[in-house]
């Protein structure tokens, strides 16, 4: 649990917050007074009135959710605190169209429960026609534990939002509106897991940290403890929560019945603390889970940041099982329908979820981008003879390019170094009889391409590329010339030429560079091999003590480059030094 905020006084943190979605949403406008977030009179037609809230931190909900198409108006207490029922109140008969009648959405936590409630009969004590819906969708809270105060009401309560939100958009009735957003909160199931206790700004470090390996599922959204705690892996841990969320047999938790015959809509809601590439492989995993053991293919699935809990590192899990509304359109429908607000991120069209595109692009269908023979001759076995001492010299000098970039990097030059050479050193004996130097190179390329990654992977695969294409450049596509030193040192100069396209990296500059000019050039005048290597291993050297301008190097700074040369240069004189020795 962190204790580092950017803003630490709470009450600047809520105000601030509130006033950014008026900047991003033009629709809304806010009563600072009372915390109270609107859409404004002329943004919509008159319809029926959405208002929900509750503490802040739980954002975008609930305030990014007013604006055409979901709500009408968000209060917004203190930080995991219900607003005050003076706050709803004046919400309620002073900021939202009540012409067609208000909807109260309450999420079932006794503060908010009371004060939305308050506000509710004060408003119908005042002659408006207000309906309110409690939810409680968290099934991490049983009936035993829940007692008469029943479950907590977690992430699903957005698609009550939704839901309703768009029927009353749609031009119904309060009473309508009131009976499908009922109907969604009776068939929809949550629960919420979590690897770590937030920090609200402000207080004091107070919660009770979880362990390094614990997890904690149904933790409520404010650190209210959960079920269990547990030191299970993803796929042990999404079991358990949909057993919880699914099983029949759970007498204390079965508070939905789905089948394969039902159609479902799923939200996978991330807490706020959970990256966005993290939350695509738990969404994976929980779909994959609910059709193997549950046969439960959801018509609908939504996946992102609904409801958090501050920064909380974990996630929900939602489940609605969709009913006949009885009004004309389908909750589908209507959670498909367009909604203009900054927290709804669900942009897929109820045309495309009806008929999504089946075509995909195979390998088979590529055929027509695969390189032609470049007419120049190669010995296959001497090259790959040279080939194979370059790339076991690169995979013996490791430590040493690791050690170096550990210095001056990021330290991770010598695995990627590493790891293109066994990929090449694992294909190239399929080459050996592969006479062609354009298909010879082609294939090292493709390894190179799809083994190394980083910076140097993307620079060596572009030279490899250039390479190819100098080779091609001075063959005629179907003769035998042989390929010698003066046409490789050629080709060598078309792809450095192109790779100054991509890089601005000269000689001097503290790259891999500082090796491979040196190579280039010296190639060039004598065609000797050996002497090109020696060029290129003094070139390395010299860039011990030598300031880098390019690369990570650049923003690591410090002393270290007066101690080793550049990981990237030494690595690649490595390389030309074996392939000298191979050749002899």
């Amino acid at each position: 649990m962190s204790s580092k905020h950017f803003i630490n006084d709470p009450t600047h943190l809520v105000l601030s917050a509130l006033k950014s979605i008026t900047l991003t949403n033009p629709t809304t406008a806010l009563d600072e007074e009372n915390k109270v977030l609107y859409l404004r009179p002329d943004a919509a037609k008159p319809q029926v009135s959405l208002v929900s809230g509750g503490g802040s931190g739980h954002e975008p909900s609930f305030a990014a959710f007013v604006g055409r198409g979901l709500l009408s108006g968000a209060v917004a207490g203190t930080i995991f605190a219900s607003p005050s029922a003076e706050q709803i109140r004046r919400c309620i008969l002073q900021r939202v169209e009540a012409s067609k009648g208000v909807l109260v959405v309450v999420m079932n936590y006794t503060g908010d429960v009371l004060n939305f409630g308050m506000a509710v009969e004060k408003a119908k004590a005042a002659g408006m026609e207000v309906e309110m819906v409690v939810m409680g969708d968290d099934a991490g809270v049983g009936r035993e534990k829940g007692g008469k105060v029943g479950r907590r009401g977690i992430a699903g309560t957005v698609l009550v939002h939704k839901i309703a939100g768009a029927l009353a958009a749609d031009g119904a009735s309060l009473k309508e509106v009131h009976k499908v957003a009922q109907m969604v909160a009776d068939n929809t199931v949550s629960i919420g897991s979590s690897l770590s206790h937030v920090h609200v700004p402000g207080r004091g470090a107070t919660e009770e940290e979880l362990k390094e390996n614990e997890i904690e599922i149904g933790m409520g959204i404010h650190n209210e403890p959960g079920s269990e705690k547990t030191k299970a892996d993803l796929p042990a841990n999404v079991k358990t929560m949909l057993k919880y969320m699914l099983d029949s047999s759970d007498k204390d938790r079965a508070f939905l019945s789905a089948s394969s015959s039902d159609e479902t809509v799923l939200l996978v809601n991330n807490l706020g603390g959970v990256s966005v590439l993290e939350l695509g492989g738990i969404t994976t995993e929980v779909v994959t889970q609910l059709s193997k053991d549950y046969g439960i293919k959801p018509a609908r699935i939504i996946a992102g940041t609904f409801m958090t809990s501050l920064n909380g590192l974990g996630f929900s899990i939602s489940l609605l099982k969709t009913k006949d509304t009885g009004v004309g359109r389908s909750m589908i429908e209507l959670l498909d329908a367009p909604a203009e607000c900054a927290g709804w991120s669900a942009p897929i069209s109820s045309s495309t979820w009806a008929k999504p595109p089946s075509q995909t692009r195979d390998q088979s269908t590529a055929g027509a981008g695969e390189n032609k023979p470049c007419g120049l001759e190669i010995d296959p076995a001497v090259a790959t003879k040279a080939l194979r001492s370059a790339l076991e010299r690169v995979i013996k000098a490791e430590p040493d390019i690791t050690h170096y970039d550990t210095v001056v990097g990021d330290g991770d030059c010598g695995i990627g170094l590493k790891r293109g050479a066994e990929g090449v050193l694992n294909h190239i004996d399929g080459a050996q009889q592969q006479k062609d130097a354009g298909l010879y190179l082609d294939k090292i390329i493709s390894i190179v391409e799809n083994s190394m990654d980083g910076t140097s992977g993307a620079l060596y695969a572009i030279f490899l590329n250039a390479l190819a294409h100098g080779l091609r450049s001075q063959g005629n596509g179907s003769g035998s010339k042989p390929v010698d030193a003066k046409v490789w040192a050629k080709a060598l100069e078309i792809a450095s030429q192109s790779m100054g396209k991509y890089t601005p990296a000269k000689p001097g500059d503290r790259t891999l560079v500082d090796a491979l000019a040196p190579f280039v050039e010296e190639l060039g005048k004598s065609s000797d091999v050996q002497k090109a290597a020696q060029a290129a291993d003094e070139g390395a050297k010299k860039t011990k003590g030598m300031k880098a301008s390019l690369g990570r190097t650049v923003y690591v700074g410090g002393s270290g480059y007066e101690e080793v040369p550049d990981p990237g240069a030494y690595g690649l004189a490595e390389f030309f030094s074996g392939l000298a020795a191979g050749l002899q």
